[in-house]
């Protein structure tokens, strides 16, 4: 066995009708995994609140390494509108959140979905207004902890959300 570098691997790159948008997160590490995480994963936009780290911040650039100029990004200054005129462009909105009416996150077909937009919420909030959403979907989780780092919840979320797609296409 040999272990591989980066100039070893060869991805099958592609793009994937998805749109992250981050509802006010503040930590620059987590700006930083967002552009890292979905370069990975094909996603087409990011949407940042105005108020979130820059990317000239340090830590945003060193975390996102050099993905942060193959995605493409724009910030809001209002959650509602970018939201609804994400709905109004045909966009189904999924929030990853853990709510009263949340499914499963391997029992939603994400197939059925021509646009796809994953809302973030905040580090410390999560999504501030649930009544946005289309569905929320929740992680399954087996330990005391209810709740994990947002990037992470994206980052199983988008391998969920690719492997349906793939398998379809």
């Amino acid at each position: 066995m040999k272990q591989l570098t980066h100039y070893d691997i060869e991805n099958n790159q592609k793009q994937f009708p998805i749109t992250i948008v981050c509802d006010a997160i503040r930590t620059p590490e987590n700006i930083g995994m967002c552009f890292r995480i979905s370069e990975s994963f094909g996603v087409e936009k990011i949407y940042f609140h105005e108020s979130s780290p820059s990317l000239d911040n340090r830590k945003v650039t060193k975390t996102a390494r050099n993905t942060i100029k193959h995605i493409q990004h724009n910030y809001y200054t209002d959650f509602i509108s970018v939201v609804s005129k994400l709905k109004e462009e045909g966009n189904t909105i999924i929030g990853i959140e853990i709510t009263d009416k949340s499914i499963n996150i391997q029992d939603i077909n994400f197939k059925n979905h021509d646009k796809i937009v994953l809302l973030l919420g905040s580090e410390r909030n999560g999504i501030e207004n649930v009544d946005l959403i289309d569905y929320s979907i929740a992680i399954p989780m087996f330990g005391k902890n209810s709740s994990m780092n947002v990037i992470h919840s994206l980052a199983i979320t988008l391998y969920e959300v690719t492997n349906q797609l793939v398998v379809s296409s």
